[in-house]
């Protein structure tokens, strides 16, 4: 049995990644953390957690951890996560990071962006990025994996293969995404309280959201080409899900067909990529690991439409796909 660690237990991602886990025939969870006082049950925190894991949450040392697990997730926020992950590396312990820590690969993009001076900087760029539908070969080699950002995934899988195969261009491409307010976490917030953010849709960090540069680094690795997209997030009231639209120019002679054919041979052996026909809804893939896609022609421009469960195939499901291939199991082993 795979001995687990999980990092920051007390928030909407590791809520999820838990009840993946507790799925799983090959892993046993022996390690939840949080800094909360009074060492509480997992379950008095999730409390549908209650009856099927029976843990106190500990605050524990990064190397406490890992002399007790073969496998670590970290659930924390950025900068405390590399923190914590560091001093693990010296150890054979294996380490999934959902923070945005060791996702991009300059130091100096991250401090542009996040404001701080990266905590283990000499490992940026050394990461591999946990995207299992184009990295499943160097992941399994990996003992750190850099798990996607939830709108990175969304936009990432529908572009690159696009981008890639010169069926549209690089330059001028608009992605516009809708999240549920989970995305925003747990911590009580002005704007994702219920009377602020109830029937209500609203733009936020415009040209200014920290995932833009993981789309624009995530397409440009996977196709050779420099892409910078403009990407507009909005919070939508619901509580989970993501929609994103993108927008783009493709190159001259482009068919419907084409595009259709190219995101199909990509993810033909994608387990939990459906290339489909109807433009999908948030609901189509809500609780699930799947990610739902398709393209069409529109005036010139290609649209993709891409869903997804921004907890799940945005975060948790794609980490546990990640520990599944550093492990030898079959991708899908927890899921189904």
């Amino acid at each position: 049995m795979l001995r687990i660690g999980i990092l920051g237990a007390t928030g909407y991602t590791a809520v999820e990644l838990i009840k993946i886990l507790l799925r799983h025939p090959q892993v046993e969870i022996g390690v939840v953390t949080s800094r909360q006082e009074g060492a509480p049950t997992i379950a008095s925190i999730h409390p549908q957690l209650t009856g099927r894991l029976d843990l106190r949450v500990e605050d524990l040392a990064p190397l406490d951890v890992a002399a007790r697990c073969d496998c670590v997730f970290s659930c924390l926020p950025h900068a405390a996560s590399a923190q914590a992950i560091a001093p693990m590396l010296s150890t054979d312990v294996r380490v999934v990071d959902l923070s945005a820590d060791y996702r991009l690969r300059d130091p100096r993009v991250y401090a542009e962006w996040y404001g701080d001076h990266h905590p283990d900087n000499g490992r940026l760029g050394k990461v591999v990025y946990g995207l299992p539908e184009f990295y499943a070969a160097e992941i399994a080699q990996s003992q750190l994996v850099a798990n996607p950002g939830c709108y990175p995934t969304s936009a990432i899988l529908a572009l690159a293969p696009l981008v890639r195969g010169g069926l549209v261009r690089p330059e001028g491409i608009i992605v516009d995404s809708k999240s549920g307010v989970s995305g925003a976490g747990r911590t009580p917030k002005l704007n994702t309280l219920f009377p602020e953010c109830n029937e209500s849709v609203a733009a936020y960090n415009v040209g200014h959201h920290r995932h833009t540069p993981e789309i624009d680094q995530g397409i440009s690795m996977i196709s050779g080409k420099d892409v910078q997209v403009v990407f507009t997030p909005h919070l939508i009231p619901m509580d989970r899900g993501i929609l994103t639209t993108t927008y783009s120019v493709p190159t001259a002679g482009v068919t419907e067909t084409q595009l259709m054919d190219a995101l199909r041979a990509t993810y033909a052996s994608a387990p939990f990529v459906r290339v489909v026909d109807h433009l999908p809804a948030t609901k189509d893939c809500s609780g699930t690991n799947f990610c739902h896609l398709t393209a069409r022609i529109v005036r010139g421009r290609v649209v993709t439409v891409s869903v997804l469960d921004n907890l799940i195939k945005g975060a948790s499901g794609a980490a546990v796909q990640n520990m599944n291939r550093m492990f030898g199991y079959g991708e899908t082993l927890g899921f189904y």
